[in-house]
């Protein structure tokens, strides 16, 4: 098997492997549908009930995608203010650190409650999971840049702009792609924990009632879709850094 053909077929062999563990555990521990469905159960559920599913998947998709775009640029500013003005440091470093000392889940009912049950509070939870990583790794990066390309760049006559814009953003993108990595992972908690405080639509509501009506299959089916959704987007934020990251080849 060559080896692109081998990329395409491993994340095939690992979802079905994770399915014949779901069903082994389902066998082993003879747990009735209300508790643990079956794969097969929750897969016609899931094609019987697409049309009901696809809505509420791209309100979620849609909160997910508009926070991680509103958490890297705010982190990406944030990091570069701290980085390049000492007095920002002194100031803003304290309210980072404050922002991830209180929970971002005990938030979500003050946040519904100041933005609404729309969609700005899903947005401003997804926000804040993503502020911190994304902030957090680019500041650490703009930090490390070797001391000895600076001062060659300073020798030479570059100005702070010049040497921000053409050595020190460069060489902290790497650092940068792996707090964005870590924030689109987590991306999704900030929505779904937003639904179940209060909304009226998307995966996580929908998760809520089925929950409550006991509809067990429905809410492994939405977990699945949900699955699906927080993978593309990671993947898709893998794929776009390794070619925007060019001079760092992968090891």
């Amino acid at each position: 098997m060559t080896l692109n053909a081998m990329n395409l077929a491993r994340p095939v062999i690992i979802a079905l492997g994770l399915l014949a563990f779901w069903q082994g555990i389902v066998v082993v521990s003879e747990a009735p549908p209300y508790i643990l469905p079956p794969p097969l159960a929750v897969l016609e559920t899931l094609i019987e009930r697409i049309g009901e599913l696809l809505p509420h998947a791209g309100i979620t998709a849609l909160e997910i995608l508009l926070g991680l775009g509103l958490g890297t640029l705010l982190g990406g500013a944030s990091a570069l203010l701290i980085a390049s003005f000492r007095p920002a440091r002194r100031w803003l470093m304290p309210v980072l650190v404050v922002s991830q000392a209180l929970p971002v889940f005990a938030l979500a009912p003050i946040l519904t409650l100041w933005l609404g049950y729309g969609l700005a509070s899903k947005v401003a939870m997804a926000t804040l999971i993503i502020y911190f990583p994304v902030t957090s790794a680019f500041y650490d990066g703009l930090r490390r840049v070797p001391q000895g390309w600076l001062e060659l760049a300073q020798n030479m006559g570059g100005s702070r702009t010049a040497i921000l814009r053409q050595i020190r953003i460069p060489a902290a993108m790497p650092a940068f792609g792996s707090g964005l990595r870590v924030a689109t992972a987590v991306a999704p908690i900030g929505a779904v924990v937003g639904e179940w405080v209060g909304s009226s639509h998307g995966l996580g509501y929908l998760m809520l009632h089925a929950n409550a009506r006991l509809q067990i299959d429905m809410m492994f089916a939405a977990l699945l879709v949900l699955a699906v959704i927080s993978l593309t987007v990671f993947y898709l934020v893998d794929w776009t850094l390794k070619r925007a990251i060019r001079w760092r080849p992968e090891g």
